[in-house]
């Protein structure tokens, strides 16, 4: 028996992270979170889209900020759910194609507009659909062709493109943001367009996922890919085990008909309560005050009274959390989901308690001229940005990803499409909510709105500790079975399986499986 290598399968979960991050998950996503922060503030962009007042001078308010920002994450709800319809319907690799061309599409209507704010924001709902589907599909794309041993670490990867792609556009924008007239804010937005269409191409030599293709009937094309994602010949003896549990795993599922969403939240094999998880990890992500900072900063700290530009500022914090996430790639595997949850909600905690205090007691009131701020107002305005360069490395390292992987790797293949759907619909939901609503709580309280992120965080650390169990190093039945255990969470790590599972068989020296099938107790009661 040869033995299986994953050069393949890292290289295609490299591409597809790529693909994702123009919203909240892949390069895409990032790189749109950021461009739009430093868009709002730039001349032209406020000339053409902002409101001119009785002096003559044109302004951007809190309100026409939010919609701006909102309406993509309001697409980006609608594209997590449809994706579950499309991802059966014309496989994984089709529907990133689909998916793909509709991101594409809304980035090219944003670029085209001159002045009209719904021309822009249609464009931006476009573009989220394309980036809410990506989201989802995302995950569920690795979690079919990844190894066990790996699932974690290219989850992380993936989070490590969306950070990678907001820093780009925080560099993008510090480089244009001087140059007079519409290429200050068309050249940052029609850079999508580009990645876009590299997506496009690249999605070519992509293959199906082997499990969608066994569920078409399709098998021989399943083998070819399992053996090309372990560099194995096709009659090879492992390549011949894993397709036997794949096939295992399509019976199981077809022998129940068609799984339907009311049963992600089914009594069976606590599938309510991993459903319910995964929504409330996304829930608390989006609440953790990192995005605020993604999409408000350059606003937020033009009232810090620093020397630095807001553009240097954003710059920094990307630079920050792609530093940050490096280090994730190692301890979600070896530190667990646990602890990184809930020694990030500490310091994230602390940090948004220090900065929310300290910017409400010491920070000038906005609009302050810079010969008129005070030793102090300068001290808290440098203080604010120092526990928010801390809180978003922290995120980076532990909220950012960890999430994400518990995501993917929580549900039985049968409902996965579906549950995966809901988990990321719920961030995106919260992401249009916090986009839209938090300009205009800064508003009206400023530094104070970081003290809801703190109490959202202190909320994280309850939530996880009671309820969220320890998955490293789990196969999709051997999660089952913990479920079923009942083990309580806070001893979940120290938790190991009874039952012999099918895929045990096929694992090579190092946990090189490409998949892991279904349970055999699927119809069990919890």
């Amino acid at each position: 028996m040869g033995i299986p290598t994953n050069h393949k399968a890292i290289l295609l979960a490299t591409f597809i992270a790529f693909g994702h991050m123009s919203a909240s998950l892949g390069f895409l996503f990032g790189y749109d979170i950021g461009v739009i922060s430093g868009c709002l503030i730039m001349d032209d962009f406020v000339y053409r889209f902002g409101e001119v007042g009785a002096d003559g001078v044109a302004v951007l308010s809190s309100s026409r900020q939010s919609i701006i920002t909102s309406l993509l994450s309001a697409g980006t709800f609608v594209g997590a759910i449809a994706q579950a319809f499309t991802s059966d319907r014309f496989g994984r690799r089709g529907s990133i194609l689909i998916w793909s061309a509709i991101f594409t599409i809304g980035t090219a209507i944003q670029t085209a507009t001159v002045r009209s704010i719904v021309q822009i924001t249609v464009g931006r709902f476009i573009a989220g659909l394309g980036v809410g589907a990506l989201s989802a599909i995302v995950p569920l794309y690795n979690g079919e062709t990844a190894p066990k041993a790996m699932r974690g670490m290219l989850l992380v990867l993936y989070q490590l493109q969306i950070i990678m792609g907001i820093f780009l556009s925080y560099i993008i924008d510090l480089g244009t943001h001087s140059i007079h007239g519409s290429a200050s804010w068309r050249i940052p937005v029609g850079l999508q367009m580009l990645w876009g269409l590299f997506l496009l191409s690249g999605i070519f030599f992509l293959p199906e996922s082997p499990r969608h293709l066994l569920g078409t009937g399709k098998g021989d094309k399943a083998r070819r890919v399992v053996a090309e994602l372990n560099s194995l010949p096709e009659d090879d003896p492992a390549v011949i085990d894993i397709m036997e549990e794949l096939e295992f795993g399509i019976r199981a599922e077809n022998e129940g008909g068609k799984a339907t969403w009311l049963e992600c939240f089914s009594q069976r094999n606590q599938l309510w309560k991993r459903t319910i998880n995964g929504m409330m990890l996304q829930f608390i992500q989006q609440l953790n005050g990192q995005n605020f900072y993604y999409y408000y900063g350059d606003t937020f700290f033009k009232s810090a009274g620093t020397d630095l530009s807001p553009y240097a500022i954003q710059a920094i914090l990307g630079g920050i959390s792609v530093v940050g996430t490096v280090p994730a790639l190692y301890l979600i595997d070896t530190w667990g989901r646990r602890n990184s949850l809930l020694t990030g909600s500490i310091m994230e905690a602390v940090c948004a308690l220090i900065a929310g205090l300290v910017g409400h007691f010491t920070l000038a009131p906005e609009g302050t001229a810079a010969n008129l701020l005070t030793k102090r107002n300068r001290q808290g305005g440098d203080t604010l940005i120092a526990f928010a360069v801390l809180h978003v490395f922290s995120f980076s390292v532990f909220w950012g990803p960890t999430p994400w992987v518990y995501l993917g790797e929580s549900f039985p293949l049968r409902v996965r499409p579906k549950a995966i759907a809901l988990g990321s619909a719920t961030n995106w939901i919260w992401n249009f909510l916090l986009s839209f609503f938090a300009p205009r709580i800064a508003e009206k309280i400023g530094p104070l709105i970081l003290l809801i992120f703190f109490g959202m965080l202190v909320f994280g650390y309850v939530y996880v500790y009671f309820f969220i169990p320890e998955t490293k190093g789990l196969s999709l039945e051997e999660v089952d079975e913990m479920y079923r255990s009942g083990v309580r969470p806070w001893r979940s790590a120290a938790w190991t399986p009874a039952e012999k599972h099918i895929h045990d068989k096929a694992a090579g020296p190092g946990g090189t499986e490409v998949r892991e099938v279904r349970e055999k107790g699927d119809d069990e009661s919890a």
